[in-house]
């Protein structure tokens, strides 16, 4: 066991020990294993390889921000809080969510000492780490308690183009990925529980067994008389019977997911001090220059009602 693979499964064990006590298996994390980068050349973000169903995500910044200054980023991930999920265990139990922030170069979480006591609060309990040691700009958090946390402040430290010369004042984009609910396949490529069964192969249901330990086992006549016994995990939910004539891929088991994934983007403004001083000082000026414009435009009018009336 290598010490990355070992560290991951330290931080995954106190996640659940502080934050979720609930069984479960999205980690947003678990892209650390197998991706060095979390985007993929096409955009995509790389949780959408396990988490399959599509789902919507929202995020709100700042358009603007001043260097060396802390900002939030609220994330929204929204589904109904009544859903329940099929856990590894084959029980049903309430949403997580986590979710991956890809901001630009020179951008990073904000150190607690430069938070204010509100955003301390806003972020208590909530464990965010850097994707890696040499990508502190991409934030991994997760699993959460979905239920109370829909939504996810991540307070950013914004750079200093004067300390690094590698930061301009330009617009930049965020990329956010969130999911919420585990994933249908594993880092290793394995399929987990949260996946509709199909059969293997055609013929007709003959008997249906309910196991001890959940789940069930589905013997099935084919059509040159030998038989095939299907394996159901438990949790999932039957939509076949006894008699019932299927067919090679058909279904067996509802769809147990309700979860999904979700990615957008927004963008970001790292705006100069002088830039703004000096479109204060612009308006001032053009200010001052339309009043007394207007001041001699009173002047010129009363020199010429004078005139007129002489």
């Amino acid at each position: 066991m290598n010490i990355k693979f070992a560290l991951l499964i330290f931080v995954s064990i106190i996640n659940l020990i502080t934050i979720q006590p609930i069984k479960t298996s999205a980690f947003p994390i678990y892209a650390q294993q197998g991706y060095e980068n979390p985007r993929e050349a096409t955009g995509r973000i790389v949780c959408a390889n396990c988490h399959l169903a599509q789902k919507p995500v929202k995020i709100e910044t700042p358009k603007t921000v001043l260097p060396n200054s802390v900002f939030e980023a609220i994330v929204t991930i929204p589904y109904e809080k009544s859903s329940k999920q099929i856990l590894g265990n084959g029980m049903k139990g309430p949403l997580n969510t986590g979710a991956v922030l890809i901001l630009p170069e020179g951008f990073k979480l904000a150190p607690k000492n430069l938070l204010s006591e509100e955003l301390k609060e806003k972020t208590k309990n909530i464990y965010i780490q850097p994707y890696s040691t040499t990508k502190d700009n991409i934030l991994l958090v997760g699993p959460l308690p979905g239920n109370n946390n829909q939504q996810i402040i991540f307070p950013i430290l914004s750079p200093d183009p004067s300390k690094d010369k590698n930061i301009h004042f330009l617009k930049y984009p965020i990329y956010i990925g969130a999911n919420r609910g585990r994933g249908q396949v594993y880092p290793t490529g394995d399929k987990s529980n949260n996946n509709t069964i199909v059969s293997s192969q055609s013929g007709k249901v003959i008997n249906i067994t309910s196991l001890e330990k959940g789940g069930y086992t589905i013997e099935i006549e084919k059509r040159n008389g030998e038989t095939y016994k299907e394996n159901i995990p438990p949790g999932l939910e039957l939509i076949i019977s006894t008699g019932s004539e299927i067919i090679a891929n058909q279904n067996l088991t509802a769809d147990p997911n309700v979860g999904g994934f979700g990615q957008t983007e927004t963008e970001i403004v790292l705006q100069s001090p002088s830039r703004i001083q000096g479109m204060i000082v612009f308006f001032f000026t053009v200010t001052i220059a339309q009043i007394f414009f207007v001041l001699k435009k009173k002047q010129w009018e009363k020199v010429q009602a004078a005139e007129i009336n002489f």
